[in-house]
């Protein structure tokens, strides 16, 4: 089959009747479906991080026991083998489903207002009931009362408070009664409301609004057969599922169902293969792979789909982060600002070097905790995908460790981010760094940078690869250079004919300065030093500056080993 005519990728898709419509690619995770029906309990919750398919299980989920579905859809996928199975639910069930991830109001009259459109979207689905002869008068107002919208020119729908928070119940009852078969109630994202209200100071409002339309949906609602909830967090009984006995938690530590978020390490080979993209596996798998979810290893999908689709325009294209484009990673941050108060610098720095940590998880957690106390951003940094599981444990200890580069990177970026702004407030070191490379003092140069380093966190020999290494301390560099008013720095630029690390135009004296970052194997700071500086001479690093008349022009080589460095300087006058 030739290159334009695969099937395109699904980027962005989570309803599955499109991607099985429309001929999208499309990674079977029917045996889900299966795998539920024979394990359900009344209510049941997954846990995952954001990225790795919920809604699009749900959807799936939803387009299989509706009334209605178009049965071909499933042709040729996992489940269709089991012939009773689906005989006896496809397509047999009224489904009420709805997705709480865009509950994301600035405060809590908004936040509110969200909720009823959701609600009341869902519920316009079923308007044939206006038209049913089994329905009272009072039960069709009832109904009417779900769908009310605002008044001329307002789009959202209106609902008081105890018709919000009876709404699930009430139109379970009244489909029940329609189709004479009990109903499934399907919630995507169910926390995501409570992690807006609590980034918004209105958290406890939203949980008693929430506690109270979950237990009339979930605990009194004589209608249900059974729900499936999807979310990050497992969030405390005592928070929102008060006096709700029946749930079943399928959580990311938990063995079953566990392959049917993310991808397979065979999913993203055969998808690499029909791309004929099999040549890129191995930096797939060092970028987006490392998750473990129960007795499974899984790639992020979101990250999977969108490089490869990117790979089909441009073949060349190196990994990008696609995660951190999807929200936002305020969690790292205050994890990192947590260093000296509970969290140890060795502990950050064994997690950036791939090592992992033991820590005890708490699962069960409230929004408005999640921060007060490094335990707790432990536990989040797990549940939420930027820290997964090594090995098996011990009890409630869990080996944790980044999964993969791309997340690896995020932390880094985040720590030099805070490093920056460590810089930033000490105008007199920054003075005394710069004065010292004008000046082509080395051994202050490496005094000073020396002290940088100590300020944040090293970097251990068993960090991936060198370049990953040099890249770092590069880094750390270029936090402290870019504050310099009056010099111009350019960082990996052409120069001669090569590429210098950095190179600065002092443009106030007219001096030229070319720095060279080695990282030093087995802590040859010297050699490492010497190399630099004849990579600086045999490239001819200093030709763009000696052309623009730059002089004199200081070329620096400095190496780093963890938290110690070497400084060299040539001068050319």
């Amino acid at each position: 089959m030739s290159a334009g005519k695969k099937k395109r990728l699904p980027v962005g898709i989570d309803k599955f009747e499109k991607i099985r419509e429309e001929g999208f690619y499309y990674i079977d995770k029917t045996g889900f479906i299966r795998d539920l029906l024979h394990k359900w309990g009344e209510v049941n919750l997954f846990t995952r991080p954001r990225r790795f398919g919920k809604s699009l299980n749900m959807s799936m989920f939803q387009y299989f026991l509706e009334f209605g579905c178009k049965k071909e859809f499933f042709d040729g996928l996992e489940i269709a083998k089991d012939a009773e199975l689906c005989e006896k639910h496809m397509g047999q069930y009224p489904v009420i489903s709805i997705s709480l991830k865009d509950v994301n109001g600035s405060d809590y009259r908004m936040a509110r207002s969200l909720l009823c459109s959701v609600i009341g979207s869902e519920a316009m689905r079923f308007q044939f009931l206006l038209e049913d002869e089994r329905l009272s008068e009072k039960e069709k107002w009832l109904y009417e009362q779900l769908t009310h919208v605002g008044a001329p020119g307002e789009a959202s729908f209106v609902m008081d408070d105890s018709v919000l928070t009876g709404s699930l119940r009430t139109l379970s009852e009244l489909l029940e009664k329609y189709y004479g078969r009990k109903v499934i109630l399907l919630i995507d994202e169910y926390d995501v409301p409570l992690a807006k209200a609590n980034e918004q100071n209105y958290y406890d409002e939203m949980v008693l609004l929430i506690r109270s339309l979950f237990g009339q949906a979930l605990k009194t609602n004589g209608s249900l057969h059974f729900a499936v909830l999807t979310g990050c967090l497992r969030v405390s009984k005592e928070s929102i599922f008060t006096g709700l006995n029946n749930t079943k938690v399928f959580s990311i530590t938990d063995e079953a169902c566990d392959s049917y978020f993310g991808f397979t390490d065979e999913e993203v080979k055969d998808m690499l293969a029909y791309y004929e993209l099999t040549d890129k596996y191995e930096i797939m798998k060092e970028w987006y792979d490392g998750y473990r979810f129960g007795e499974a290893d899984v790639y992020c999908p979101w990250d999977v789909v969108s490089y490869v689709d990117k790979l089909l325009t441009r073949r060349s294209l190196p990994p990008q982060d696609y995660w951190s484009n999807t929200s936002g990673n305020d969690i790292v941050r205050h994890f990192i600002e947590k260093l000296g108060d509970g969290l140890t610098r060795g502990e950050l720095e064994a997690l950036v070097a791939g090592e992992s940590v033991s820590k005890e998880i708490y699962e069960d957690l409230t929004y408005n905790q999640l921060y007060d106390s490094i335990d707790h951003i432990w536990s989040v940094l797990f549940a939420t995908g930027y820290l997964t599981r090594r090995g098996t444990g011990d009890g409630n200890s869990i080996e944790l460790a980044i999964p993969n580069r791309e997340i690896r990177n995020l932390f880094t970026r985040q720590i030099m981010t805070l490093f920056k702004e460590d810089v930033e407030k000490d105008g007199g070191t920054l003075r005394a760094f710069c004065s010292a490379l004008e000046a082509g003092d080395a051994p202050e140069v490496e005094r000073l940078f020396t002290a940088y380093l100590n300020r944040t966190v090293s970097i251990r020999d068993t960090f991936v690869r060198k370049p990953t290494k040099e890249n770092f301390y590069h880094g750390i560099f270029l936090g402290i250079l870019g504050f310099k008013n009056g010099w111009y720095v350019k960082s990996n630029q052409e120069a001669g004919s090569g590429y210098s690390d950095i190179l600065i135009r002092d443009e106030d004296q007219d001096i030229g300065i070319i720095i060279e970052v080695k990282y030093a194997e087995r802590e040859r700071l010297e050699a490492a030093c010497r190399e630099a500086l004849g990579q600086i001479e045999a490239q001819d690093y200093a030709s763009e500056l000696r052309e623009d008349g730059y002089s004199p022009i200081l070329k620096y080589g400095i190496a780093c080993w963890k938290k110690r460095c070497r400084a060299m300087v040539e001068k050319e006058a």
